[in-house]
């Protein structure tokens, strides 16, 4: 089936609606390889198992010669990623790696060989996780502070807790740290995001991430570096992991502002997982149902992205 998507008045693209992905792995004129750029959360898993016929699918997808890379907006290194896949049951040998918001973001404070990082001071703000367990900082270089007026910078990996110069973390909701931002705002500091998401799929309910934070900041007046999807650098960087053109990639999201508007911006071709967070919006209520077309439309205009291929969930 399809049906238009419009992002611009010059552009009416179109989008086909599968009910799996076996006649796309097996019909699309990709060269061999190719590369099929995968979200995590709420495509594969939910972050607490693999979601039914997920592990099925990639072992066949793998059997076509595509090159199959992890992008997640995880806050975490590309080694945790992998071994987290691991432990829920993935074979990491399926992966020719994995990149994430948090390894970018390592990567650019590490080496600010970039003019943006390279202006940043070393002292930050740390908000980052505690029930999920906080993100070590080990070889930046960075003085982690409490009071504002000694911070060059916020750094955000997390919603749940405050990092102190001590190495532990305080926890903390939501609401005291957006009064922690409102500070930050007024000494006109910038901020790394080191997650974009707003939300994500965790056993079907949806959680805070950083992104959410990022955007409070922007609307405070605050500057933000904005590390991963929907900017294009994270599906640059996988397409030069794995030696393929945006010609012969396609990416896989549930995410229509991140997953989705970030393929459109990377100029390539793209599967949208209408399961994950957008489920209830598209009034979905169970594992592989399938959302209808015309709901789909308007949502993907209202995120200003189009998808080049609409799927229920990841299954063949």
């Amino acid at each position: 089936m399809m049906a238009k998507c419009s992002i611009a008045p010059s552009v009416e693209p179109l989008f086909q609606s599968f009910n799996g992905l076996q006649y796309l792995a097996e019909t699309c004129r990709f060269k061999v390889p190719n590369a099929w750029f995968l979200d995590q959360f709420g495509v594969l898993h939910d972050g607490k198992q693999p979601y039914p016929g997920a592990i099925s699918t990639l072992e066949k997808l793998a059997t076509t010669g595509a090159k199959m890379v992890i992008i997640s907006n995880s806050s975490r290194r590309a080694s945790t990623t992998i071994e987290k896949m691991k432990n829920l049951g993935f074979d990491p040998s399926l992966f020719a790696g994995a990149i994430t918001s948090g390894e970018l973001t390592h990567q650019y404070l590490q080496r600010r060989d970039n003019a943006w990082f390279a202006a940043l001071g070393r002292s930050c703000i740390h908000m980052t996780w505690s029930d999920r367990g906080a993100i070590s900082l080990e070889g930046l270089g960075l003085q982690v502070v409490e009071n504002v007026e000694e911070a060059d910078f916020i750094l955000a990996h997390g919603t749940e807790a405050l990092g102190l110069p001590s190495g532990v973390v305080r926890p903390m909701n939501l609401e005291g740290l957006e009064k922690i931002l409102e500070c930050c705002a007024t000494k006109k500091i910038p901020m790394v995001v080191a997650n974009p998401d707003f939300v994500t799929v965790e056993a079907r309910a949806l959680s805070v991430m950083p992104g959410t934070l990022a955007a409070k900041y922007e609307k405070l007046g605050g500057e933000v570096k904005w590390m991963g999807k929907p900017d294009k650098i994270i599906y640059e960087s996988a397409m030069a992991m794995v030696g393929v053109d945006a010609s012969d990639s396609i990416a896989v999201g549930d995410s229509l502002h991140h997953d989705i508007k970030g393929a459109n911006a990377a100029g390539i071709q793209s599967v949208f997982i209408t399961g994950g967070i957008h489920a209830t919006e598209l009034g979905l209520h169970s594992f592989g149902q399938v959302a209808d077309i015309s709901s789909v439309q308007p949502l993907a205009s209202k995120y200003d992205a189009c998808p080049t291929y609409v799927l229920p969930a990841f299954t063949w």
